[in-house]
């Protein structure tokens, strides 16, 4: 049986802020648009959330629930360099990695004992050298797969360590209400309770045709697996030289288009960076959307150049949106990736004319170089600066 560490740092962005400027520790920290402006919170610190501030919430109900927290725009670029300084160590204790967003990632431990101890352990010690290295916090989930560990990572936040230990799955299941199931958003749990289905292990109980007739074919196949501990497969582990990509579940189902733009501005961001630092080269991108209604879609497009810039991946998966989003169903996931990714060397047929692809992409590569050199230089592309989508 395998061993699996789901890690996610505790509010990311906000716990940068703070740790950049002291004088934001202990303070209801809200990350995103300006108060006065269109647009909602990326993150949150977590005195923020007690007051009842959510990610992708509008700004202006920020504002109102939170009237005394401290409203600081995205820093992009610095949230990439943390979030590279934090995965380079987490890298360094195995070999089966995935970053899956910018501060999350999955980490396959299964037959690490003789290096680091037992699976509690290896995530103490991960802990502390990520606090000592880099002063942040996070969480680890620790189970035999990946969807268990990432309800055991949120169960312990924040700065946390649960290991769902084999035998224990049902046990650690029942102790979770139903909108602790990662994925069973607000809609899903109002259609159980009007079936009378209030806890886990009622969910349990029901069979799984049953459960399809009356949720739905793909809502009643996940929440069939999800109550007992199975990986629906949300996580499948992908092949990590031929694709790199982001994403974001949110904590409430979105049909905002400006909020879902923004959203895939700042993944194209993200996966640019990270294709960037690695000196790695693609001529396609990914997009991948999940429904209020557990219904999965994906759409790719390819070019014939190497894609160039964040820009460029943004307007590609801009296109797909358009293509696969309707304009109004709820959407409760969404991630932006590149597939057919490769090295330096490795050819794929060019366009006739690529100097202005060539242009973009080594505007970027110079950008990358100078926030390596220059360790919290604020480089911020004006893409990303607050705009009318904000």
């Amino acid at each position: 049986m395998g061993v699996i560490f789901h890690v996610d740092l505790d509010a990311f962005y906000a716990s940068v802020e703070q740790l950049d400027n002291p004088e934001l520790q202990g303070k209801a920290v809200i990350v995103g648009a300006l108060p006065g402006h269109r647009g909602v919170v990326s993150s949150c610190s977590y005195e923020a959330r007690r007051s009842g501030v959510r990610s992708a919430m509008p700004i202006s109900q920020a504002q109102r629930r939170c009237p005394t927290g401290v409203f600081v725009p995205v820093r992009m670029s610095r949230y990439l360099e943390v979030s590279q300084e934090v995965m380079r160590i987490l890298e360094t204790f195995t070999p089966e990695f995935k970053q899956i967003s910018i501060d999350e990632a999955f980490m396959d431990m299964s037959g690490t004992e003789r290096l680091y101890g037992s699976p509690p352990d290896a995530g103490s010690r991960i802990k502390e050298q990520v606090r000592g290295q880099t002063g942040l916090t996070l969480s680890i989930g620790i189970a035999a797969n990946r969807y268990l560990a990432k309800l055991a990572s949120e169960y312990c936040k924040p700065d946390g360590l649960h290991f769902v230990q084999p035998g224990e799955e049902i046990s650690f299941l029942d102790q979770l209400t139903l909108g602790k199931l990662w994925g069973v958003g607000e809609k899903t749990r109002e259609r159980l309770s009007e079936l009378n289905i209030s806890s886990v292990q009622a969910l349990r109980n029901v069979p799984l045709d049953i459960l399809c007739t009356m949720m739905g074919e793909a809502s009643g196949r996940y929440l069939y697996r999800a109550c007992r501990g199975e990986d629906p497969g949300f996580f499948a582990a992908a092949v990590k030289s031929h694709s790199i990509s982001s994403e974001v579940t949110f904590e409430r189902d979105i049909k905002n288009a400006d909020t879902l733009k923004r959203t895939v501005l700042e993944l194209s961001e993200q996966v640019m960076h990270r294709l960037l630092t690695a000196d790695l080269r693609t001529n396609t991108v990914v997009l991948k959307l999940r429904f209020f209604d557990f219904a999965t879609t994906t759409a790719q497009k390819t070019v014939k150049h190497w894609i160039g810039s964040s820009d460029e991946i943004y307007a590609l998966a801009l296109g797909l949106l358009d293509q696969r989003w309707n304009g109004s169903t709820p959407v409760r996931l969404i991630g932006v990736g590149t597939a057919n990714v490769v090295a330096p060397g490795e050819a794929i047929q060019g366009e006739l004319f690529a100097e202005e692809f060539d242009k973009r992409r080594r505007v970027e590569e110079t950008v990358t170089r100078l926030r390596k050199k220059m360790k919290g230089i604020k480089l911020t592309k004006a893409s990303l600066i607050d705009r009318d989508i904000r």
